[in-house]
């Protein structure tokens, strides 16, 4: 520990504070580190910390110079700033060994909690739409498909880099892109059925407003005993995917569409398989871009998005698509954690985001809602039941994937 670590119990409690806010920022895909980052990150400062966690708070209790403090604070969950993640990792890890005390750790943090986003707003834009993009084949494997989306991938692109310059929008901004997304699809892309369902045509451009990662982390939450926050995040999850749904409603009677039109037919794929393998390549580039990943990171990260791929699409024929995905679920949490066992590897979290959206468990939600406003209950309660299903196989293979791989007390 060098003399600088040994610091007044003001300030400890101060750094550890600001800390918990930072990592409460970032949890969007669960909070389980939280509290031991946290302690860990005290106890190497010569201070005790207890952290009550919900989703969007933290009660932090410090116990240092014989005196204790206790804060309320308040950290809404995102992911969309994963460079701060990447930047944090160093920074706990030189904490924990000592390797600079409270004043540096402080400084360094104040560094990260102002750094402008690695990418400008028009590269962040471009993200959203390959992210898009790449995701597109999983609907539907058709040019149409592609076409499609890249017009609306665009749209709702554009409102959501307009959203991080007026903050107050972000509120309703999944409503507004899926009612944009919705009046558009209608009008223009969706008028001969041989091209398949709205549905599918829409999907692909909301998918990155679609709350699959909530529902997932909050999945597993609740099953490493994480009880009140993940039951909290389910709830909001659910309500962004709610307004998703009423976006689209919202969409058709502003055209005078009939909710009947909301059906799920696939067209005829006439992708070539080298389309839909570089399509990968697209999707992983867009999700640097879109969540502000540091570019260096890309190969490992594509490493990871076909490794998951490539196990689901082989266990889910020999196994069936709910062990399918459990088992590439789990793959990929315990190669990445593994990984990130490291010092010098990129935190869990940024492995496991671009292999995690490969099992694209949100759109399920949006097909069932929306194939039941059409009227199509069978099977838009299908979808709904698959969505839980999904989930929870995804939830507890990421747990047990983790279990495996990780050794007690291991440095993340």
């Amino acid at each position: 520990m060098t003399s600088d670590t040994v610091a007044a119990p003001d300030e400890v409690a101060a750094f550890l504070a600001r800390l918990t806010v930072l990592l409460l920022r970032s949890s969007g895909e669960g909070a389980v580190l939280v509290e031991r980052t946290v302690q860990d990150t005290a106890h190497a400062l010569g201070a005790e910390a207890a952290v009550l966690l919900v989703p969007d708070g933290a009660a932090l209790t410090v116990t240092a110079g014989g005196s204790t403090r206790t804060v309320a604070l308040r950290g809404f969950p995102e992911v969309f700033r994963l460079d701060q993640v990447v930047a944090l990792k160093p920074l706990v890890l030189d904490v924990r060994a000592g390797r600079i005390g409270v004043a540096e750790a402080g400084r360094r943090l104040a560094a990260i909690e102002t750094s402008r986003p690695p990418y400008p707003w028009w590269l962040k834009l471009l993200g959203i739409v390959l992210f898009t993009l790449g995701f597109a084949p999983l609907m539907q494997a058709t040019w149409y498909e592609i076409g499609a989306t890249a017009v609306l991938g665009t749209v709702a692109a554009v409102l959501a880099v307009a959203a991080d310059r007026v903050p107050r929008f972000g509120a309703v901004l999944p409503l507004v892109v899926s009612t944009a997304v919705s009046v558009i699809t209608v009008e223009v892309f969706a008028r001969d059925t041989s091209h398949g369902g709205p549905v599918l045509l829409m999907l692909p451009a909301l998918f990155y407003f679609v709350p699959g990662d909530y529902l997932s982390a909050a999945s597993a939450e609740l099953a490493a005993g994480y009880v009140t926050t993940g039951a909290v995040r389910l709830v909001y999850a659910v309500f962004l995917l709610v307004q998703l749904y009423l976006g689209v409603l919202l969409g058709l009677a502003l055209t005078g569409t009939s909710t009947r039109s909301l059906f799920d037919i696939t067209a005829a794929p006439d992708l070539p398989r080298w389309a839909l393998f570089l399509g990968w390549i697209v999707f992983t580039t867009g999700t640097l871009l879109a969540f502000a990943i540091p570019f260096r990171l890309l190969w490992p990260l594509l490493v990871l998005v076909y490794l998951t791929v490539g196990v689901q699409s082989l266990a889910t024929k020999a196994i069936g698509e709910t062990g399918g995905t459990f088992v590439a679920a789990a793959v990929l949490s315990a190669v990445a954690t593994r990984l990130t066992l490291r010092p010098g590897r990129p935190p869990r979290l940024v492995l496991l985001l671009p292999g995690f959206f490969t099992l694209t468990v949100g759109s399920l939600g949006m097909r069932g809602l929306t194939t039941l406003a059409g009227g199509h209950v069978i099977a838009g309660f299908q979808d709904l039941l698959k969505l839980v299903t999904i989930v929870t196989a995804i939830a507890v293979g990421m747990v047990f994937g983790a279990t495996l791989a990780q050794p007690a007390r291991a440095v993340h």
